[in-house]
């Protein structure tokens, strides 16, 4: 066994299996591969290995995609047959909410080249004759849609990565894993140790044991599931084409064939959790007692939609486990807490995902930087606040509604509350409706009595009218909303502003008092995130950014050493704030402060360490609201009392509260863009709009990244559309766009009713358009007419930002 590598990965499943492959295909060939057992041990080996291609999230689309057609690749490079079939899947709809996710999903596949169609009942009829199709919808086809064996399909990887000169060392588990002061690791086993630049954790069931070898917790826990196996049906038997899967989603169960017969899976509501205080270490292919009755409804659905399913005997069940995180998502990348520890944990469709995944993971170890956003599975995405008892409460969800459709700006209860602020009551009583932002409790509107809850749907839900008045009231008077989830940091010491500006792209303030705006660039030159940075004393600067992207943003910090003397420190749990925001906010806060908010006296990008009402505060005039205001940072145990306290003044200027929709629509009409939504680092500066705020007279973090793209045309640029006939729906994000000749041009980040300007908008990628060309935008999957506007419709000059 090899002493020295360029990387470990622990975990012989399709998952590590694919990125011990991908690694060889990068080029590294230096790479050794752990397992405590046989390979596939674990939830491998029994998985059901059903693959497709669409899903609600466009990269996961494209790695599902990657993955399907790598298989057919994988058996000829190797020899080693993948077990592919591809009858195709059919997709029902039932509801009309599951036919505006399908519809949706099949402008996505036009969009993206990907096969996914709808077909007719006499088609389907055709394809798959054993379903009964009344009551149905619409059904859409996906041709490459099928199942894989999941032996055969880590044997190939295997076998692709030896012959790229990987080791794969089978019963050799792993003893411990030590991190050296130079970033490198120490891997142990019985059989002798290895030096490795990267640990790569993809244990599956143990992702948890292995995680605490490195002395860090990852949010996973197993469940049970179960499917079975019908005995032969001679409708099958008698069939002379393989028939498609059926995704009845609606049903809450999965549907194919096997063999001469049916394999038939459910996700139930009466689900089991299992190997709730670690996964025992000498499991490996076991499963678990039958125990059908609990799927028996889901069942009964299967038979209702499939009759012949009723007619058959059984011919085995599995019920093994699964391990979850908890929002069912891939805990992905390097551990921010550690170095050079690569996560690849909580994969669910494993079979759909395992080639793209692993070739992100090799993207990101070899090269810096995965193609792909992929900061919506990052496991930055977690802190220490997902504890055991919200992993679980979250896991159990998940897991009962697997097959629940996910809508725009849905939040799920399970869990909740994890943390909270000191106006949390407060907001509470005011008729707030919270959702959850890395963690936190945090208003998204207010109902007008206590208690309320969203409803959910693709179209405009119960919230519509509430957020209207809340942004009607801050365009016309004023509007108070928490800030509070707001990432904050502060720098501090002689060297922190040679060491700000050897971080960002912009150039730090010189003066005290004084805010910019700077981008942080990607490994691939692309926007890593968006800062503001205000100097509040000469050896002191405060870092404003996304609060979700804290975990994430914590990676490019440690990538530019700190100067002896300088000190860097989260803020985001001590301080809270609020944004005043609105023609009236002067006027108002001019009641609570001595300190005078005349233009003169506190231009736009300003900042002063204040009093408002009995409270220190950081103000800083800017406002993400596109409108006059300021936003204030106070210490946490001061924020009820400055709350208390505006509210109590708001009320002589019909002000009031605002919560994070009406934020939404505000910083939308303006046309300002947000992490993970217009900001990533897919994105270069001059398709965002951002590439003026990089100076390129000094040296910056990933300087040689951003020349290299810089003289390029923008493959796409960020631009704002009019929806002309919304149809009492609205774009939310995904929607693809075409221009009239059916070309698609782009599609939407960020879409919300402006009802400050009266018009249904959109903030969208476009190619190849100009201000003044008509296009459709596929909200519901249909084509709504649509203009591009030459510039935002709220205040484009900025004078009332100004004023």
């Amino acid at each position: 066994m090899r002493t020295h590598a360029q990387a470990v990965v622990i975990g012989g499943g399709v998952i590590g299996c694919s990125i011990l492959y991908h690694l060889t295909k990068l080029g590294w060939s230096d790479v050794v591969l752990l397992e405590r057992d046989e390979l596939t041990s674990g939830s491998t080996w029994h998985a059901a290995a059903n693959i497709h291609g669409l899903h609600d999230s466009t990269n996961i689309s494209r790695i599902q995609h990657y993955t399907m057609n790598l298989y057919t690749e994988l058996e000829a490079e190797t020899g080693q047959s993948c077990g592919v079939f591809q009858p195709g899947s059919l997709y029902l709809a039932q509801t009309e909410n599951r036919e505006h996710q399908l519809r949706l999903q099949a402008a996505k596949a036009k969009f993206y080249g990907m096969n996914f169609h709808e077909v007719s009942r006499e088609e389907a009829e055709r394809l798959h004759p054993l379903v009964n199709y009344d009551g149905v919808r619409c059904i859409m086809f996906e041709p490459d849609g099928g199942n894989v064996d999941p032996s055969g399909v880590t044997h190939a990887y295997a076998a692709g990565a030896r012959a790229r000169g990987a080791e794969i060392h089978r019963f050799t588990p792993v003893m411990g894993t030590e991190a050296q002061a130079d970033g490198s690791w120490i891997v142990r086993t019985p059989k002798g140790d290895i030096h490795t630049q990267w640990v790569v954790n993809a244990a599956g069931l143990w992702g948890r044991e292995v995680a605490a070898m490195a002395g860090i917790t990852l949010p996973l826990q197993p469940t049970e599931h179960q499917y079975f196996v019908t005995e032969t049906i001679p409708e099958v038997a008698a069939m002379s084409q393989r028939l498609p899967s059926v995704a009845d989603r609606d049903g809450e169960y999965y549907l194919r064939q096997e063999g001469q017969g049916l394999l038939i899976g459910a996700y139930e509501k009466d689900m089991r959790f299992w190997a709730e205080e670690g996964t025992p270490l000498d499991f490996a292919h076991e499963l678990f007692a039958d125990d059908l009755d609990r799927i028996e409804d889901n069942m009964m659905r299967a038979i209702d939609r499939v009759p012949a399913v009723g007619t058959a005997g059984i011919k085995r069940v599995i019920n093994g486990p699964m391990i979850w995180s908890p929002d069912s998502n891939v805990l992905f990348g390097p551990h921010p807490d550690l170095t050079n520890y690569f996560c690849c944990n909580g994969i669910i469709p494993g079979f759909s995902q395992s080639g793209g995944m692993g070739l992100m993971s090799a993207q990101w170890m070899v090269e810096g930087e995965s193609q792909y956003d992929m900061f919506a599975w990052d496991v930055a995405r977690f802190g220490d606040w997902a504890d055991k008892a919200f992993t679980k409460a979250r896991v159990g969800d998940q897991y009962a509604k697997r097959f629940a459709i996910h809508f725009p700006n849905e939040e799920r209860d399970a869990g909740r509350p994890v943390r909270t602020r000191p106006a949390h009551a407060l907001q509470t009583t005011l008729g707030g409706v919270f959702g959850l932002n890395y963690g936190w409790e945090h208003v998204q509107w207010f109902a007008d009595h206590p208690g309320a809850k969203d409803t959910n749907g693709f179209t405009r839900q119960n919230w519509f009218e509430p957020v209207g008045r809340e942004c009607r009231m801050l365009r016309n008077t004023a509007g108070i909303i928490d800030i509070s989830n707001f990432a904050k940091y502060r720098v501090c010491g002689g060297q922190a502003e040679a060491w700000l500006n050897a971080v960002f792209a912009n150039k730090m303030p010189k003066a005290v008092g004084r805010s910019c705006l700077t981008p942080l660039i990607g490994v691939r030159g692309g926007i890593a995130g968006d800062f503001t940075v205000t100097r509040l004393a000469e050896e002191e600067f405060m870092i404003i950014g996304s609060g979700m992207a804290e975990r994430y943003h914590q990676r490019f910090w440690k990538m530019v050493p700190m100067p002896a003397g300088v000190s860097f420190e989260s803020l985001t749990e001590a301080l809270c704030g609020f944004n005043v925001a609105g023609p009236k906010s002067r006027a108002l806060l001019q009641r609570l402060t001595n300190t005078s908010l005349a233009t003169e006296d506190f231009p736009f990008m300003r900042s002063k360490r204040i009093e408002l009402a009995g409270v220190d505060c950081v103000a800083l005039r800017v406002s993400f609201t596109g409108d006059l205001g300021w936003e204030l940072h106070c210490n946490t145990e001061d924020q009820l009392r400055l709350y208390e306290a505006l509210l109590d003044c708001a009320k002589d200027f019909d002000a009031g509260p605002v919560g994070a929709r009406a934020l939404m629509s505000l910083r939308v009409e303006k046309g300002y863009g947000s992490w993970s939504r217009e900001y990533s680092p897919e994105y270069w500066p001059q398709e965002v709009g951002l590439a003026g705020l990089i100076k390129l007279d000094k040296d910056f973090l990933h300087k040689e990244a951003y020349l290299a793209i810089k003289d390029k045309d923008p493959r796409e640029r960020l631009c704002i559309v009019e929806i002309l006939a919304p149809d009492h729906a609205d774009a939310t994000g995904g929607e693809p766009i075409f221009d009239k000749a059916g070309a698609g041009v782009g599609r939407v980040t960020s879409g919300t009713y402006g009802y400050g300007v009266n018009k249904s908008l959109a903030l969208c990628y476009l190619k190849n358009v100009t201000a003044g060309d008509e296009l459709d935008v596929m909200i519901l999957g249909k084509p709504h007419h649509a203009i591009v506007l030459p510039e935002a419709p709220f205040d484009p000059k900025g004078e009332k930002l100004r004023a």
